[in-house]
C-alpha cells in the first residue's frame, strides 16, 4: 500500500492526469449517414497490452499537458464537428415535439416551465447518442473503467452546462427566441439537484465533469436524495430547514433502469453450513434501482455516466391484509423502511435510529455500486473470468470515508459469493481500493459503534475483525517488541478496532509482573473518614470551599478515633467503535489528500507573457466593464431574494461556503461589527474619508444539528438587519446573507466578486474549493496559509494576496498557551465582543456565541478556533485592503484581479482550451 499526498482538489482547475492502464490504440471511426442523423461505430483495435499497474491520479502542472484522444470519435483533421450540430430550426422543431408528445404540462399554453422541460429533453436527445456510444466503447473494448463514488455530487443546474458542452448556446438560444423565449428564463426555471452541500460534493462534480472532458473511462455513483439536505429559509429567528422539492415534478436529465437492481441486506445472523462457509441469512432486505444522469465532456462526445440508486421492496412486502384490516401504517411498513433512506442527505445522528439510517445510506451505496460493477467486470469478461485481473479493469475511489464498507463488502461479495479464499480476496480489494481524506475534523474520520455495526452488518463486522487482527500482526512485525512503549502507542493509533483487548499473542507482550492488592480496594477509589461517632466525613465542599460533615466543628473535636473505608465507583469502560479511516488507509492501494498539488513552476518563464498580458489597459477596461456587468445582476438577485439594497459600484465582499466554526464567518461578522462601531464613532466626512463602501455577503448552510453554526447565521443577520437600516451608514457598508445557497447562486457571486474571504483557522481546511472557483474568475482573496490558499497564494503571487493569522505549526502551541492562561486578548476585540452585548444588534441573547470565545479551557470554550488570536492581524489586513481599494490610481484592484485572472489563465487554456478573452464564460469556469 503506498499513501500519496496528491491533489484531487485540482482536477478542475489545475490538470489532472489519470494514469492510463488499458494501453491501448484502440479507437473508433464514426461513418454518418447522409440521409439521417444516425451514426454507426466500428471498432479498431491495435497493440493491446495488459498492465499490471496501479491507477492514481497527480498533479501534472509542471509537464506538458496531453489531452486524451476521444474514445468515441476519431474525426481526423479535415472534419468539423460543428458539421454535425443542428440548427436552430430543427432544435426548435425538437422542443416543440418534446412540448407536445412527452408532456408534463397542459396542451394549452407555453409557459417558462413547460418550456424548460422540452428545452431540457431535447438536449438529453443530443446527449444520449454519445451517452450511448461512449457506454458501447467501454464495453467493446473492456477499458480499465475509474469509479468514483461519493455521498454527495453538487451539480447545480444542468441545462446550461450540457448546451454550452455540446456548443449548441448560441442554437438553442436563437431556437428559444423563434418560441417566444429567453434561454436565460428559460434555464432560470430548473432547480439545482440536490444530492450534495459542501466541498465534498463540489469536487465530486468538478471531477465527473474533468474525466468527460479528457475523455477518461468512468462512472459516477451516489444516491437519489428526494429532499436532499435541505432547503435553508432565513428568517428573524435566523435559519429555517425545509426540505427540498428538486424531484416534486421530475427530472428530465435522469432515465431510470428499471433492468438494474440489486439486493440489499440488513441485519440478519451469520451461520456456518455444512460446506464450512459463512452464510449471512434472515435480516431485512430491500433492492437498490438504477437512476442514470448523463455528464457531458466539454468540446469532446464522451458522455459519462452518474448512477444514483433509489431504495424500495418488492411489491410483494406490501401487507396487503394488514391494510385492508385498517393497520395502515403496519402494512406500509417495509416500504417506508426502504425509501427513508434516500429521503435526506445526512440525516440527523444524535439518536440511535438517525445513527442507523446513515450506515444504511453508506452500505447501500458500497453495495448496489459495488454489485452492479462486478456484473459489468463478468459481463465484460465473458466465459474468461480471472479474478486476479479485476484491479487491472476495475478502479474504485471512495470520497471521504462514507464509502468505507466498500472495503469489507468487496471482501464478502469475494470470498462469500464468488468462492475466492481470504488471501485471494485480500490482495484483489488492496489493489482496487483508493481514498480520498478530506479532512482531520472529527465528523470526516468517521468511528462507528461496534455494537450497532455488529447489530446491522454482522458479516461486514467479522471481516473488519479479521482485517484487524491482521493488521496488528503486522504492526508487530514491523515494530517488534523490544520498544514496548512505542509498540503499545501505534497499535493503539493505527488499530482499525478502538477500545478492544489485543489477540492473546500480543497482549502477552505487555505482560507485567503482579502486584498484590488489598482485595477489598479496587482500581478507583474515593476515600472517605469515617469517624468513631459513626459520622461519615465526605471530600464534598461547602459554598466557602471548607470541607464539611453532618457534625459541628466543636463536636468533631470529642472524636478522636477515625478508620478509612473505600467507596468503590466502577471504573468507566469508553465504548467500541470502528475507525473507519483507518479502514480505508489499510484496505486501499493510496491515499490522496486535497490540497497538496507537489509541482514546482518556475513563474519567470510560465508567466513572463501572461504578466505582459495584464498590463494591457484596452483588457483591463473590458475586464471592468465585465465585472460591473456581472455585480448589477448580483445586485438585482440580492434585492429579489433578501429586499436588502446594495449598490454596484461598492466592493463586494464575499465568504460562501458552509457554516462551520473552523471556517471562521464568525471572524467574519466580527470584524463587520468592529468597523460598523468605528464608523458610528466618527462623523459623516469622517466615515467618507476613512472607509471603501463595502458589500459584504454570506452564504451557506449550518448543519440542522449544528446549534452554534445556527447561532453565528442568526447573529450575520441580526447584524445585517440593524447596519443596513442605520441611515447614518447608508451604502458605506451592507451585510447580506444569501438564503439557500447552492451551485447556481454561486454563478452569480463569483463572478461578481471583488474580495472573497477563505479565513479558516490555519491547518484545518483540507483544501477548500470555492477558493479556486474564486481565483479562477481573477478575484483578490484575503485568507490564512490553509488548504489550497497556500497553493492560489504561490500561483498568483504573494502580492496578490491578502494574509494574516497564525500558521499552522504554530497553533498548537498557541492553544497550550490559552490553556496556561498566558493568552491576553488585544482590546480591539474585546471592545467588539462589549458591543454585541450592549444589545446593539438586538435582544437575542449572544453569551452562549460569545463565551465559546473565552475562558482558558473546557468544551466549547477557550476559542478553539483562534478567532481572538488571529482578530488583530485580521482587522489590520482588511485595512490594507480598503487601501488598495481606495488608491487604484496607484495600485488599482481590477488591475489586480485581472492579472489574477490572466495568470490563471495558462491553467484553465490548457484543460479547456479556450480563448484568454476577459468575456469568456463565467460559468463554465465556475461549473468546470
Amino acid at each position: 500500500m503506498s499513501i500519496m499526498a496528491t491533489s484531487s482538489y485540482c482536477a478542475a482547475t489545475n490538470g489532472v492526469e489519470l494514469f492510463n492502464h488499458y494501453g491501448s490504440n484502440s479507437r473508433l471511426i464514426r461513418f454518418s449517414s447522409i440521409n439521417t442523423s444516425s451514426k454507426l461505430f466500428l471498432t479498431r483495435t491495435s497493440n493491446f497490452r495488459r498492465a499490471k499497474r496501479c491507477f492514481y491520479v497527480k498533479s501534472t502542472l509542471s509537464e506538458p499537458k496531453q489531452k486524451v484522444q476521444d474514445p468515441i470519435t476519431d474525426l481526423g483533421a479535415e472534419s468539423d464537428l460543428s458539421s454535425f450540430a443542428p440548427d436552430a430550426a430543427s432544435i426548435a422543431s425538437s422542443i416543440k415535439y418534446h412540448a407536445e408528445f412527452t408532456p408534463l404540462y397542459s396542451p394549452e399554453r407555453f409557459e417558462l416551465p413547460k418550456a424548460f422541460f422540452a428545452t431540457a429533453q431535447s438536449v438529453r436527445d443530443s446527449l444520449l447518442i454519445n451517452w450511448n456510444a461512449t457506454y458501447d466503447t467501454y464495453e467493446k473494448k473492456n477499458m480499465k473503467q475509474a469509479y468514483y463514488l461519493s455521498m454527495e455530487f453538487l451539480q447545480g443546474r444542468a441545462l446550461l452546462n450540457a448546451i454550452g458542452n455540446l456548443e449548441l448556446t448560441g442554437a438553442y438560444a436563437e431556437a428559444l427566441k423563434k418560441l417566444g423565449h429567453n434561454l436565460e428564463n428559460v434555464a432560470s426555471q430548473e432547480p439545482d439537484a440536490a444530492l450534495g452541500n459542501g466541498g465534498l460534493g463540489r469536487l465530486a462534480s468538478c471531477f465527473l465533469d474533468s474525466l468527460a472532458t479528457l475523455n477518461y473511462p468512468a462512472w459516477g455513483y451516489g444516491l437519489r436524495y428526494k429532499y436532499g439536505l435541505f432547503k435553508q429559509r432565513i428568517t428573524k429567528d435566523g435559519q429555517e430547514e425545509i426540505a427540498e422539492d428538486w424531484l416534486e415534478i421530475g427530472s428530465p436529465w435522469e432515465v431510470v433502469r428499471n433492468d438494474v437492481s440489486y439486493p440489499i441486506k440488513f441485519y440478519g445472523k451469520v451461520t456456518t453450513g455444512s460446506d464450512g462457509k459463512r452464510y449471512w441469512i434472515g435480516g431485512e432486505d430491500i433492492k437498490a434501482v438504477a437512476y442514470d444522469v448523463p455528464i457531458p465532456g466539454y468540446k469532446t462526445n464522451t458522455t459519462i455516466n452518474l448512477r444514483l440508486w433509489s431504495t424500495q421492496v418488492p411489491s410483494a412486502d406490501f401487507y396487503l391484509s394488514a391494510f385492508n384490516a385498517g393497520e395502515h401504517t403496519k402494512a406500509c411498513e417495509a416500504e417506508a423502511n426502504a425509501k427513508k433512506i434516500c429521503y435526506v442527505l445526512y440525516p440527523g445522528d444524535e439518536s440511535d435510529d438517525g445513527k442507523i439510517l446513515r450506515l444504511k445510506q453508506q452500505y447501500t451505496l458500497c453495495s448496489a455500486s459495488l454489485q452492479d460493477i462486478i456484473a459489468r467486470f463478468e459481463r465484460r469478461s465473458c466465459d474468461r473470468i480471472k479474478w486476479e485481473e479485476f484491479p487491472e479493469k476495475v478502479a474504485v475511489q471512495m470520497n471521504d470515508t462514507h464509502p468505507t464498507l466498500c472495503i469489507p463488502e468487496l471482501m464478502r461479495i469475494f470470498i462469500d459469493l464468488k468462492g475466492l479464499n481470504w488471501n485471494e480476496a485480500w490482495n484483489i480489494t488492496k489493489r482496487t481500493v483508493a481514498y480520498t481524506n478530506h479532512t482531520v475534523l472529527p465528523e470526516a474520520l468517521e468511528k462507528w459503534s461496534y455494537e450497532l455495526m455488529q447489530k446491522l452488518l454482522p458479516r461486514h463486522v467479522e471481516i473488519i475483525e479479521a482485517i484487524d487482527e491482521e493488521l496488528v500482526q503486522e504492526i508487530v512485525s514491523k515494530f517488534g517488541s523490544l520498544d514496548l512503549e512505542k509498540l503499545e502507542e501505534k497499535l493503539t493509533t493505527m488499530r482499525i478496532l478502538e477500545n478492544f483487548d489485543l489477540p492473546s499473542s500480543v497482549a502477552d507482550l505487555f505482560t507485567k509482573p503482579e502486584i498484590p492488592v488489598d482485595n477489598n480496594t479496587e482500581t478507583v477509589e474515593v476515600h472517605d473518614k469515617v469517624k468513631a461517632s459513626g459520622e461519615v466525613v465526605t471530600n464534598d465542599e461547602d459554598d466557602t470551599g471548607k470541607k464539611t460533615s453532618a457534625k459541628t466543628e466543636a463536636a468533631a473535636e470529642k472524636d478522636i478515633e477515625t478508620k478509612t473505608i473505600v467507596r468503590l465507583e466502577p471504573a468507566v469502560i469508553p465504548p467500541k467503535k470502528v475507525r473507519m479511516a483507518n479502514l480505508c488507509v489499510v484496505g486501499g492501494h493510496a491515499v490522496n489528500g486535497v490540497a497538496e498539488i507537489h509541482s514546482e513552476i518556475v513563474k519567470e518563464e510560465v508567466f513572463r507573457d501572461f504578466y505582459e498580458f495584464a498590463d494591457n489597459e484596452v483588457l483591463q477596461t473590458e475586464w471592468r466593464e465585465a465585472k460591473r456587468s456581472n455585480k448589477v445582476k448580483v445586485a438585482s438577485f440580492l434585492k429579489e431574494k433578501t429586499g436588502y439594497s446594495v449598490v454596484p459600484d461598492a466592493m463586494f465582499d464575499i465568504q460562501v461556503k458552509r457554516i462551520h466554526e473552523y471556517k471562521r464567518q464568525l471572524l467574519n461578522i466580527f470584524g463587520i461589527v468592529y468597523r460598523y462601531k468605528k464608523m458610528k464613532e466618527m462623523t459623516a466626512a469622517e466615515r467618507k474619508s476613512n472607509f471603501v463602501p463595502r458589500v459584504c455577503i454570506f452564504g451557506g448552510k449550518a448543519f440542522a444539528t449544528y446549534v452554534q453554526a445556527k447561532r453565528i447565521v442568526k447573529f450575520i443577520t441580526d447584524v445585517g438587519a440593524t447596519i443596513n437600516h442605520d441611515p447614518e451608514i447608508g451604502d458605506l457598508l451592507k451585510v447580506v446573507f444569501v438564503p439557500d445557497y447552492n451551485v447556481s447562486v454561486a454563478e452569480l457571486l463569483i463572478p461578481a466578486s471583488d474580495l472573497s474571504q477563505h479565513i479558516s483557522t490555519a491547518g484545518m481546511e483540507a483544501s477548500g474549493t470555492s477558493n479556486m472557483k474564486f481565483a479562477m474568475n481573477g478575484c483578490i482573496q484575503i485568507g490564512t496559509l490553509d488548504g489550497a490558499n497556500v497553493e492560489i497564494r504561490q500561483e498568483v503571487g504573494e502580492e496578490n494576496f491578502f494574509l494574516f493569522g497564525a500558521q499552522a505549526h504554530e497553533i498548537a502551541g498557541l492553544r497550550k498557551e490559552r490553556a496556561d492562561g498566558k493568552f491576553v486578548p488585544d482590546e480591539r476585540f474585546e471592545e467588539v465582543k462589549e458591543f454585541v452585548r450592549s444589545s446593539a444588534f438586538g435582544s437575542y441573547n449572544y453569551d452562549e456565541l460569545i463565551g465559546s470565545l473565552e475562558g482558558n479551557e473546557g468544551f466549547g470554550r477557550a476559542d478553539y478556533f483562534l478567532v481572538g488570536m488571529d482578530f488583530p492581524s485580521y482587522i489590520e489586513c482588511q485595512e490594507k485592503v480598503d487601501e488598495a481599494y481606495r488608491d487604484q490610481k496607484v495600485s488599482p484592484v481590477a488591475c489586480i484581479s485581472c492579472r489574477i485572472f490572466c495568470l490563471l489563465s495558462h491553467v484553465r487554456a490548457s484543460y479547456l482550451e479556450v480563448d484568454k478573452d476577459v468575456n469568456l464564460e463565467y460559468s463554465r469556469i465556475l461549473q468546470v
